[in-house]
């Protein structure tokens, strides 16, 4: 398939959302000396505006891209990713945001050693966090790959693999300038851009079919290969024993997920109180409520108006849907924009992804691991940025391996990790007075191994014509998602751990600080 509109405004768009923001990144970021400066952005952002960057930086090209591309491909089964994205800010909501906020300073690390042992916990912490952030910006990167190859006629390996490399450099160049103050201020913008995008495209869509949302689902069954079933459940779980498992377990993940994401979690830190910090996650909520919304009318108006055979004809498959749409209804200039939407989106969510994994590195295992909390600010800062480069180096190679995939099932796979690893210890921590060092090892280290053994053997990785090996089948696990088990094994594992080793006593001193910090912010 040749390239979509004008590759040369297509670039021109590219280069100049990629030259504004990074004078913006500049303009803000004049001092990153200090940790506080480069990890969050001297904690001196409202409520709103970290709500808006929340949304910016969770709003993935997961959301815009693969929601879309999932929902006309598939139909009702696809909107479930937009329902589990948007439900799990209920549990960051009421269970995190004020008790993060008040406990840790820059990373989960910090929440989860505040009454443990810091070494062996901020070790586990780090792993944590650089697996899921890994495993999210493969599917930013491979939706960069995608996209770019539809909008610039580049449809060779080579040619893809270089252009995730470009997107890889201007992510490190971002987050190398910005820290987190710069990095924050492309999420906002990024946030405002995709929103408008989608409430645009929205507005005009349903004026198409004269305001009526039947009249739309009615033509995107018509169009679509699944015909009238596009508009019931199982177009991509089916109604097997084993789909509608794999339902629930990927159902689990999304809507657990959320709250263990440690780049969602180091947000809070850029707020100077607890009460901005959930006054932020309201925020978020309103706004991805809108978006979420939104990709219901433009999966189905891709249906309607381009057709699933078309769209999975392209370059991009199912990531292409809302392109595709976007040329359809706008021609060149709207695609133009459409795509600086959502290179905005890639940019922004693999930057915040990049320095979160950066500042657990320096952080908890250079500064309190390597140095037992003896160096100073410019130090843990340049570990940070030299770490930045080197995890933007994995994520290019990542990306180039990941290419074509859905980027909304990737996503889904980072939230079976975060939940996994991270969540049962983040609840035990802060809620169970008798939960230790071990517990919280056992934990992590249980649910993160559960979950990689577990996508190892599964179709996704062997055993299916989508699978990334699809020539050799080795699966054992019959769930793509393996949010079902490998969630409660982790807090099975956090229980026995605790609980067996008896030895290994909680700090009561450290405990009842902790919980009084948590709650009233005293100390914070």
């Amino acid at each position: 398939m040749t390239s979509m509109g004008s590759p040369a405004l297509n670039t021109v768009v590219f280069a100049a959302f990629v030259i504004i923001t990074l004078l913006v990144v500049y303009r803000v970021s004049n001092r990153n000396s200090t940790t506080a400066d480069y990890y969050a952005a001297g904690s001196a952002f409202t409520g709103p505006q970290n709500g808006v960057a929340i949304t910016g930086d969770y709003l993935s090209a997961a959301s815009f891209l693969g929601i879309a591309g999932a929902i006309a491909v598939h139909g009702y089964d696809g909107f479930l990713y937009s329902i589990g994205f948007l439900v799990a800010w209920l549990v960051a909501l009421l269970l995190f945001a004020e008790l993060v906020r008040n406990t840790g300073r820059f990373t989960m690390g910090d929440v989860l050693a505040y009454r443990m042992r810091q070494r062996p916990v901020r070790a586990a912490a780090a792993t944590s966090t650089l697996v899921i952030s890994f495993f999210y910006m493969l599917a930013q990167m491979a939706g960069a790959g995608g996209l770019v190859a539809l909008l610039l006629g580049v449809h060779s390996k080579t040619g893809q693999a270089l252009v995730i490399t470009v997107v890889g450099v201007v992510m490190i160049l971002y987050v190398l300038v910005g820290g987190m103050k710069g990095t924050t201020w492309v999420q906002i913008i990024k946030a405002a851009m995709l929103v408008l995008c989608a409430v645009l495209m929205t507005v005009f869509l349903m004026g198409k079919f004269g305001f009526s949302i039947s009249a739309l689902l009615d033509e995107a069954a018509n169009n679509s290969a699944r015909g009238e079933l596009l508009l019931e459940p199982g177009g991509k779980y089916g109604k097997t024993p084993i789909a509608k498992l794999d339902f629930i377990s990927l159902s689990l993940a999304l809507i657990l997920g959320a709250a263990g994401l440690p780049h969602v979690l180091m947000r809070f830190y850029t707020v100077p109180n607890a009460r901005e910090a959930r006054r932020s996650v309201v925020w978020a909520i309103m706004a991805m409520a809108v978006f979420y919304a939104a990709t219901l009318v433009i999966g189905y108006g891709a249906a309607a108006l381009v057709g699933s055979e078309k769209i999975l004809a392209s370059t991009g498959r199912e990531n292409s849907a809302a392109p595709l749409l976007a040329f359809e209804i706008g021609g060149t200039l709207l695609l133009g924009i459409v795509a600086a939407v959502a290179f905005a989106t890639i940019l922004a969510v693999v930057a915040g992804l990049t320095i979160t994994a950066s500042a657990s590195f320096a952080h908890d295992v250079y500064a309190n691991i390597f140095r037992r909390g003896r160096t100073n600010s410019a130090d843990e800062v340049r570990v940070a940025r030299r770490t930045a480069v080197i995890i933007g180096g994995l994520a290019i190679i990542g990306g180039i391996l990941a290419n074509g995939q859905n980027v909304a099932f990737l996503v889904a796979l980072a939230f079976a990790f975060a939940a996994s690893a991270n969540l049962s210890t983040l609840i035990y921590s802060l809620f169970w007075k008798r939960f230790n060092t071990t517990g919280t090892l056992w934990a992590m280290y249980g649910g993160l191994s559960c979950c990689l053994v577990l996508v190892f053997f599964s179709p996704l990785v062997s055993g299916a014509p989508s699978s990334m090996f699809r020539d050799v089948d080795f699966h054992l696990f019959p769930l793509t998602n393996p949010g079902i088990v490998s969630i409660p094994f982790s807090f099975l594992c956090g229980y026995l751990g605790t609980v067996l080793a008896s030895s290994d006593r909680a700090d009561r001193a450290k405990q009842a600080e902790m919980e009084v910090r948590s709650l009233t912010g005293i100390g914070a």
